[in-house]
């Protein structure tokens, strides 16, 4: 198993990059597929149409985010832990992220897949 440690900055308020990892309709709108995310400790969560699946370990508004995570092709049964910690620097919002546990077969696809699904396509919202 392996752990994947990432550290981005977004041009957005804690609660705004809270709200689009948290609020259905705004994160299906920044990945532009269906997401249903429950919004307390031990809620379900599904994104990008199902392809992620958890459950909610630990919220705290605007500040951090704690889930079981996995995706659908992953081993029956088996899932991560992804860690969100938000903290305001300067403007904006830094997001410090680590998932601790991921497969080492699917590491590095997974890792380029927070830059590219989620991160980027973050950044790209906030700018509208």
């Amino acid at each position: 198993m392996k752990a994947i440690k990432q550290s981005v900055y977004f041009n957005g308020s804690p609660h705004e990059i809270f709200e689009l990892l948290m609020d259905s309709k705004k994160h299906a709108a920044f990945t532009g597929h269906k997401a249903s995310i429950s919004r307390k400790n031990n809620g379900k969560f599904e994104a990008y149409d199902g392809w992620i699946q958890g459950k909610n370990l630990e919220i705290v508004k605007d500040k951090k985010i704690v889930q079981l995570w996995r995706g659908a092709d992953w081993e029956k049964g088996y899932s991560s832990k992804a860690e969100f910690k938000l903290e305001k620097k300067g403007k904006g919002c830094k997001l410090t992220f680590t998932q601790t546990g991921v497969p080492d077969n699917k590491c590095a696809h997974i890792s380029q897949g927070w830059k590219e699904h989620y991160w980027g396509k973050m950044k790209k919202y906030l700018a509208k």
